[in-house]
This record gives structure tokens, sequence and C-alpha cells, in this order.
């Protein structure tokens, strides 16, 4: 059952503090979640964990049927996710990366995939972002400020972990 939707910084970030082959039990808790299914990713998203090294990545490889949800499968809403995701890249457009030069200071599209596939599916998103002030004129936006716009809960790896009751 998916319980949440994950950034690639959600496990990318908290692997290169907590190397796997020193946190053994957490990241074999953590890849525990994963072959149960409760992680949830678009395609794009699954795509840059590709590169995760390391027993995380093969697990991340070896779930992909379970972990990402396909626009055209008809087993999810997913046209409300095309159109959560079409409606955010207007609403957010002079934020998103791609359509302001590529600038690596604010979201991209990926981000804003993810934040519209835990908006269709009700999910926190999972990243290791951090919330940037909003300052008159700034364009720099991050997935936990477009979130709260949206009304989607994010998590850090650490509320993660405390949420699923895993310590070590």
């Amino acid at each position: 059952m998916i319980k949440y939707c994950f950034d690639t910084s959600g496990i990318s970030n908290p692997i290169e503090t907590m190397p796997e082959d020193i946190h053994i039990s957490l990241w074999d808790a953590f890849c525990g979640q994963l072959h149960g299914a409760s992680v949830a990713v678009t395609k794009e998203v699954h795509d840059e964990m590709c590169h995760i090294p390391g027993t995380v990545g093969s697990v991340i490889l070896a779930c992909k049927a379970a972990m990402i949800f396909e626009v055209g499968d008809d087993a999810w809403d997913w046209p409300t996710y095309v159109n959560h995701a079409v409606r955010m890249q207007g609403a957010y457009k002079v934020h998103i990366s791609e359509f302001i030069g590529g600038s690596k200071k604010t979201i991209g599209l990926n981000d804003l995939s993810i934040i519209a596939l835990a908006k269709t599916l009700g999910k926190p998103v999972v990243s290791m972002e951090d919330f940037v002030p909003e300052n008159a004129g700034s364009i720099k936006r991050r997935i936990p400020n477009i979130c709260k716009a949206e009304g989607v809960p994010h998590f850090s790896f650490n509320t993660f972990l405390r949420n699923e009751k895993m310590s070590f």
C-alpha cells in the first residue's frame, strides 16, 4: 500500500550522510519499505534514482514496477495527476528551472511531477530539500515551498523514519 512519494533527494542525501555499509539495519529496513510497495514515484524521478549506488540502488531497480505510477495505467487516477501537473506548470512557471534558463537554484519539472503525484494520491512527499523564504521578486522555490502552497505534506527522511517508527 502506497504511503509516501519520494523525491530522489529523500534517499540520495541520507545515503551520503549515513552510508549503507555503516548503517546496514537502517537501509535494510528502508529496502523493506520498497519491497512492501509503500513508495510511489514518477518515471522521471525513478530515472534519477537509478543512479543511487549499492544495495539501495539495486532494490530501487528491482522494485521499479511497484514504485512507478505510469500515465495511462488505469490502476490509478492518472488523469487527475496530469491535470495537477499541467496546472502546476502554469502556476509556478516563473519558478521552474527548465522555463527560466536552467537555474539550479529553484525547482525543476521532476520536482513538480512528484508533488503532483503526491497531491493525486493524497500522500506526503519525502525530500531533503529545505523551505526557502519567499522574498518578493525571488524566483527560488523548493519542494517544501510548492508542497505548502499545494496543501501536500512534506517530510524529511528523519520524519519518514519517525512516522514509520524506525529507530536504529
